[in-house]
Formats: C-alpha cells, structure tokens, sequence
C-alpha cells in the first residue's frame, strides 16, 4: 500500500503541471550547454500540499538523466532557529568525504571562513563577519559548480530555512550570472517574516517565478482517482473526492490511500464515506489516528517530531524513553501508517534506521499535539540528549530556547556558550537569542552584568540601538569591573556612534574616565574621547580640545598602546589642522613598532577599532607619505579579505587603497576601487559614514577625471547631498559637491556650498588645504566676478599651504594663483608650481600644472609631457584639454 501510495504521490502532484516542467526541463539543457553558461534560479511558489516537493522530485529525475549533479535540502518549520542549517544539508554532503588537507586545498582562502559555517571546519576565537561568512559560502558554491558541472541546487519549504541560508540564498541569486548552476526553491506565500522574507524575497526577485501552483481541477482529480483506484471508479465518486479535498493534490493521495485501506468501492453509494476518511488524514483526525497506533508509537512520533532532523531509531528511543525493540517495532507501525518514513536515498545516503516525516504537514500536526508542558519537558531532555552526544552547546540550544526559565545557572551557561559558537561561525543573530533566553532564566546576580554585555556585543553591528540599552543596563549593575568594564564603556560608545549619538558618545566615555582611579584606564578612555571627537566634523562641547590633546600627546613615549593611540589622534589632528607636516610624519612614526601597528591596534583587534589605524594612514596620505599610507591602505584589505570580513570593514578598505590610488594620480585604478568599495557598502547600509566615503571619493575621481556626467549619474543616484553624515568623512565633501556644482553650471550653488566648507572648517580649526580645499576652489569660481576676493582667498591658501609645508598643498596653491593671473606673472608662478608638484607623488597633480603651464608658457614641450601624464594617470578631461590646446595653435 505505502509503495502505491507513493507512486500516486508523484503521478498527483504532476498533474497539470506541464508548463512548470517544460520550464525546468529547458533550464536544465540550458545548463548542461555549456559549461560556461550563468546559474539560474526558478521559484515554485504554492501553499501546503499543492506537489512543490513532488515537482522538485521531478526537477531531481530530469537533471540526473542528463548526468547532472543533484544536491538537495528542506527548511524545517522547527529548525528556523538553527543557523546554517538549510546550507549545510545542501553542501556538506559533497565536502565531508573530503579529507580536511583536501577540503582546505579545494576552498582555499574561503576555508576558514565559510568551513566553520558548513560544519567541516573548527571556528576561530574571534567572532565572525556575517557578510564574509556569507561570501564565502557563495564563493564555496562557484568553486563546487566548476567542480561538479552541471550543478543542480534543489531547496524545499524554503519559507522555513533558517535566516543565515536565505541570508545566502540571497547573495547567491545575486550573483549565479558568476556561477553555473541551477537553483529550484519552493516555498509558500506566507510563513515568514522580518529580515529572513526581506532575503528570500530578494532571492525570488532575482530568480524567474514558475507558474504559481493551483489545486488539481476535477477532470485531473478524476484522472488520478481512477489511476489509483481503477477505472471502474464512478464519475460521482471522483466529483466527491475533488469535493472532499478541494482539489489538494496531498489531500487526494491521502484520501485515496485511505480508500484503498479501507476497501471502500470507488461508486456513489460509499462516496459519503469519503469526508469521515478525509478527517482521519489530517489535523485532529491524523492525532486520532497516531492514538490508535498505541502509546509507545505516539510517544514515538512526539520525539521524533522534537527532533525534527537527526531522527534515528536510537535516537528517539532514548528521548520517548522506549527499549531499542519497542522502538524499532513503533518505527515500523508509524511507516506503515505513512506518518514516517526512510529519508530519500536520492537526497542523502541515509542509515539504516534513520527515518523523516512524510511529509511537512504531518510533522507540524504531530509537534502541536504534543501537551504543552510535555512538549518543553521533551526539550529539555532532548537538549541534554545532544549535548551527551558531542554536537556542542549551538546544537543544543535550539531545544534550550524552548524549555521555560526555572534559574538554573547550568542552562545559562550553555546558552553562554552557544552564543559563542554561534557568533564564531557568523551567526550573530542566533547569538541574541540564546542570550536574551539567558536573561529569562535569570543568570545569578554576579554574572547577570556579564550576560548583558555579551548580548550588546552579539548585537553592536546589527541593532546599535538596542545594544545601547543592553550596555547601559550592565553599566549599571554591579559584575562589570577592571577591564571588563572599560570593555563595556568602549563597546557602548561605538553603539552610540553607530546609532549617530556621537555627542553622548563621547560624554560617556568622558564621565567614565574622570570616575576611573587608575591612571592606564583614564589615558586609554581619554584617547578613546579624543577619537570621537576627530572623527566629528562639526562642534562639540569640548573646547580646547586640540591644545589639550597636544599637551597630553607631548607627555607620550608609545610605550604602550593608550599612548600610541594619543600620538596617533594627536597626528590626525595636526594634519586636518594644516600644521607641519614633518612634525604630524614625526608623531605618526612614533606610534608603530619598528614601523609597523602594535598589537593590539591592527585592522581586526576589536580593543581599539578600525578607526585609529585609518586615522595613521590617511595621516601619512594628506603628507605626502603615499608610500606608507598605501602599505598601511593594502595591508587593510589584505587583512579584511583573510579574515573573510566583507561588510562595512572591507568598503572602507576599498575605499581607502581608492584614495590611495587617487592621490597618485592613478584614475583608472581608483575609480574601480571605489566601485566595489560602493558595491559592498551598498549591501551594508545607504547612510553610513562608510558609505558617504565611498560615494564622495567616487565623484571626486570621476571628476579628476573629467567624467562630470558619470559623476552627476553617481551623485543623483546615490544621494550626494545635504546633510552630511555626522562623522568626518575624508576627502571633504562640500567642496567635492561644490567641484560638482560648478562643473555642471550651478555656480551660485556651487558658490554658497563652497561657502558653507569656510564656516565648517573655520569652526573646528581645520586649516589643510590639501584636506580642505575651499579656499582655491572658491577663488576660482570667484574670479571673474569678485577677483578682490578672490586673490585674498589665495593669498590665504598660500599661506596656510605653507605652514602645512608639503610640496603638494604649495603647488596646488601657486596652480590656483597662477590660474588668477595672466602674462608672465602666471607663467613665473605655473612654473613654479610645476617644480613643487614635480616633487610631490600626486601625478594627476603635476598632470594639470603641465598643462596649464605649457597653455600659459605657450611651450609646446611642456604641454607633451603634460599630456604624456595626464594619458598615464587617466585623466581624460585633461587630456583632451592639452590636446585641444595643441591643435588650436596656443603654442609658440
């Protein structure tokens, strides 16, 4: 009966579904025409028992007989909380026969990122980058397809796969025009919610939607009936059966199935039997129906239902409590009576007594009839049940959610650890949910504080908001002191400064350090202010701040890494400030060991953040010391793309090796790293400072490069307007915006913005004019119409170029002068800022002093060579500007 039973289940749940087929049949030849050809993804959308996994059965058989690789994988309505675990099913089949040399080798750099993810890789201490975890896992699937062309994905009930594998899902779809395969999800409409629909609905969207999936029609109905039964089987009979199931193609094979059980005659006279039969395969009529298979098979069939994956005889044996033969003998009644089932061997390679529910529904109606208080009992003895095991505290702290709070610090602390395991693989919201059950239970008083902070770390990067609550509150409480403490404080002010609260960031870590007796922990939380503070563009209620913190630097040998961080912000200050360069070089040096970051203070220690080492080399940057803030700049993304971290981390990284780039004068370079920079700072966040610095150093380029419609496109596309981010973002953007401005013929505007950069900069002493360049730009665009103002704005540009003292910020400012006169007082100072900016590294640079010198000398050698570099750095405006100057004869 179970044989034919199936059979109908797959003949049923293909009736009338031959437009799905016929789609999935050409993207499988699609596939295997070419081993080149981009992935694709098709949708199988329909509510519960409508063939979704019947059709995916069918995509199975096809891809096989044309020599495909098949791998598959079924989200699971209890499994939601367990991270990974709809991918893991889906790959580790293919990676752990590898050995681990092998698996290493085949994954390569993505191994230890996306290998703890899979489950075949131990995790690291520290705490994972979700996005590098989820890159990894798709660059883990290109590799595979290549391996294991023609790839055939298939994913059912995936509006049950956990948020990390439709957080994955999501990239992948994104990305499959890079890797050939074919992916088939099916899913219902509804059943999920918050950011893991926000994933699986970008994932569809991406994908091509089969037809939506409808309920048999009565002429199908009929046909399958009597394909089951016989074709004696009456017309009212088959017009009952539609009637009784609504045409549900799993409704039918059940009912179906149960007539035959029965021996009920397919004729009219017994087709008022057919809805008492219907009750008894579903909802109370299915519990109905457990009941009768006796006590040990419903016990039985609740622990396999609490179990939900994993289920083997054993297993189940020891959470129903049952010996191993009455076990066995409750596994072959449920088997019989279709409620279990061996997994399909075409799926995995099952053991001989691992068993799965037939079919989704059957599971759900089984778990909801568990009695409420047996069912958290169950959990609990299931949690210990995987512990015993070996699987780790992430395993069993799924069943751990579900048991109620009763103080027991044992339960605490496994819910400690599996936020730990959770957050080593990437799964930091898996973290925040064993922490906040840990709450519930409540820990003792003396680690209560201790939870707390745990859980604002889980949460700093995805809910600064609520990691701001959670952090205070432990600040509060007696648990936090000595390091841990100053720990909490550091950790709450960056989640202020996430959450755009700079101002009470740097408050909180001001009344924490004049409240600490220790004099490290005041100079470390001193420097931690000061680094808010220069990261802030605007004022603060901290006057003096400059004066004090060059009172405080001058004390600093960097014997340690509070002291480093002071000359390093004391540098960075002095820089934005526009004072000598030498002397900021001087402080710079002092803070690195033996020229390189202390421990400590690197691109991924978490003690101090990203800020300090960006602050060092953007420091060396603005002075002229491109060498050292490109090592600085490529060791950043070296580091990020090791450690797998692929999210806000690596678009500054990107952003910063552009700056780089652009401030050599290499324009091509530049722009395409400022392109990934947005590319990946698009997927963080529109809004943040990362992303402002990405957008800005974008424009400034496309501009150095004379592309001034692109960087139009680049600003109306990505929101390049007031008002601008509360923290510093490098280079300037009002006078980028206002370079903008005026090179699209908004003068006024580009007047008044440029206007708004004087006030700004005035405000906070920032007198650079290499960082800052208003004034010039000002002078410029003030030429004809104010030439008074404007030769005060140069005068003063000079004069501060000076003071700065780098060959770069005195040959832009003798360029702009040059550019305010004519006759041979412009040739003498286009000269001279030719022989300054041939000493500085920034090409593009000298590229533009060239030219303007060979247009004002009228010397024909001077605008080739201008020309010359120009072409190498690719500034294509200005070399159409030297070439125009040759041809129209502007040469003596």
């Amino acid at each position: 009966m179970t044989d034919v039973g199936r059979t109908a289940a797959a003949s049923a749940s293909l009736w009338e579904r031959e437009e799905e087929i016929a789609t999935i049949t050409r993207a499988v030849e699609s596939l295997c025409a070419d081993r080149s050809s981009p992935g694709t993804l098709l949708v199988a959308r329909g509510e519960a028992g409508l063939g979704k996994t019947a059709l995916l059965a069918e995509t199975r058989r096809i891809a096989e007989a044309r020599g495909c690789t098949v791998w598959s994988a079924r989200g699971g309505e209890t499994l939601r909380s367990v991270p990974f675990n709809v991918v893991r099913q889906l790959l580790q089949p293919a990676l752990v026969p590898m050995l681990p040399e092998e698996a290493r080798e085949y994954l390569g750099d993505w191994y230890g990122i996306a290998g703890p993810a899979l489950g075949i890789a131990d995790p690291g201490e520290r705490q994972a980058d979700p996005q590098g975890v989820c890159d990894g896992l798709v660059a883990a699937v290109r590799r595979l397809a290549r391996r294991e062309w023609p790839l055939v994905l298939l994913i059912d009930d995936a509006h049950w796969a956990d948020q990390e594998t439709l957080r994955w899902l999501a990239a992948l779809a994104e990305r499959l025009d890079e890797t050939s395969a074919l992916v088939v999800v099916a899913r219902r409409p509804g059943d999920v919610s918050g950011d893991s629909a926000r994933h699986l609905d970008a994932a569809a969207a991406a994908g091509r939607p089969l037809l939506p999936m409808n309920v048999l029609s009565p002429d199908a109905t009929a046909g399958l009936t009597r394909a089951t039964l016989g074709d004696h089987a009456d017309a009212a009979f088959c017009r009952e059966v539609w009637a009784v199931t609504g045409g549900n193609p799993y409704e039918t094979v059940e009912l179906l199935a149960k007539v035959q059980d029965s021996e009920l005659q397919p004729i009219e006279a017994e087709a008022a039997e057919l809805r008492e039969l219907n009750r008894s395969a579903r909802g109370g009529g299915l519990v109905a129906r457990l009941e009768q298979l006796g006590v040990d098979s419903t016990r039985f069939a609740w622990a396999a239902a609490i179990l939900g994956d994993g289920i083997t005889v054993d297993m189940v044996a020891r959470l129903a409590t049952l010996d191993r033969a009455d076990a066995a003998r409750c596994a072959e009644l449920l088997r019989g009576a279709r409620i279990l089932t061996a997994p399909d061997p075409a799926s995995r390679q099952p053991d001989a007594d691992d068993l799965e529910f037939v079919h989704p529904l059957i599971a759900t109606a089984v778990y909801n009839s568990i009695p409420d208080a047996l069912r958290t009992a169950m959990h609990g003895i299931a949690a210990q049940l995987v512990t015993d095991s070996g699987l780790g505290a992430a395993a069993a702290s799924r069943h751990l959610l579900q048991v109620h709070p009763d103080d027991d610090p044992e339960v605490v602390a496994q819910l400690r650890d599996a936020a730990r395991e959770h957050l080593a693989v990437g799964a930091p919201e898996a973290a925040r949910r064993c922490l906040e059950r840990a709450l519930k239970e409540p820990p003792l008083p003396d680690i209560h504080a201790r939870v707390l902070y745990e859980l604002g770390c889980a949460t700093l990067l995805t809910a600064p908001a609520t990691t701001i609550g959670h952090l205070r509150t432990a600040l509060a409480m007696p648990g936090l002191d000595g390091e841990q403490r100053v720990n909490a404080v550091f950790r709450l002010s960056e989640a202020l400064l996430h959450n755009n609260q700079l101002e009470e960031a740097v408050r909180t870590v001001e009344a924490e350090a004049a409240r600490n007796p220790d004099p490290s922990v005041r100079l470390r939380l001193q420097a931690v202010q000061y680094m808010w503070e220069g990261i802030h563009p605007g004022e603060t209620s901290s006057p003096g701040r400059s004066e004090r913190l060059a009172d405080l630097a001058a004390t600093c040998t960097g014997r340690d890494n509070a002291e480093r961080a002071l000359l390093i912000l004391r540098g960075f200050d002095a820089m934005t400030r526009g004072e000598n360069a030498e002397e900021v070089v001087e402080l710079c040096d002092r803070a690195l060991v033996n020229g390189r970051l202390a421990p400590g203070l690197g691109w991924t220690d978490t003690e101090w953040g990203l800020e300090l080492p960006m602050m060092l080399a953007t420091s060396y940057a603005y002075t002229d010391r491109l060498d050292r803030a490109e090592a600085l700049f490529t060791e950043a993304l070296n580091t990020y793309e090791t450690a797998g971290w692929s999210g806000g981390h690596l678009a500054l990284a990107h952003t910063y090796v552009g700056l780089g780039h652009r401030r050599r004068g290499r324009l091509r370079e530049a722009e395409k790293s400022l392109r990934e920079s947005l590319r990946i700072a698009e997927r963080v966040g529109r809004g943040l400072p990362l992303y402002w610095s990405a957008v800005c150093n974008l424009i400034d380029t496309l501009l150095a490069r004379g592309h001034v419609e692109e960087a139009r496109s680049v600003a109306d596309r990505y929101g390049f307007d007031p008002p601008y981010p509360s923290t510093i973002v490098l280079p300037d953007p009002r006078p980028v915006r206002a370079r903008l401005l005026l090179a699209t013929g908004r003068t006024e505007e580009g007047v008044n913005e440029l206007e708004t950069a004087e006030k700004a900069a005035a405000a906070r002493g920032r007198h650079n004019p290499v960082v800052h360049p208003w004034a010039t730009e000002l002078s410029r665009a003030l030429a004809t119409e104010d030439p008074g103002r404007a030769a005060r704005l140069v005068t003063d540009a000079r004069r501060h170029a000076e003071r700065f003292g780098t060959d770069t910020a005195i040959g832009e400012a003798l360029r702009c002068a040059a550019a305010l006169e004519t006759g041979q007082r412009a040739v003498r100072l286009a000269a001279q800022a030719v022989a300054y900016l041939e000493a500085s590294p920034c090409q593009y640079e000298h590229a533009a002093a060239r030219v303007e010198y060979g247009i004002a000398a009228r010397s024909e050698a001077e605008l080739r060579r201008g020309l010359a570099l120009a072409d190498s750095c690719g500034a294509d405006g200005l070399v159409a500007r030297a070439r125009e100057a040759l041809t129209a004869g502007h040469v003596g």
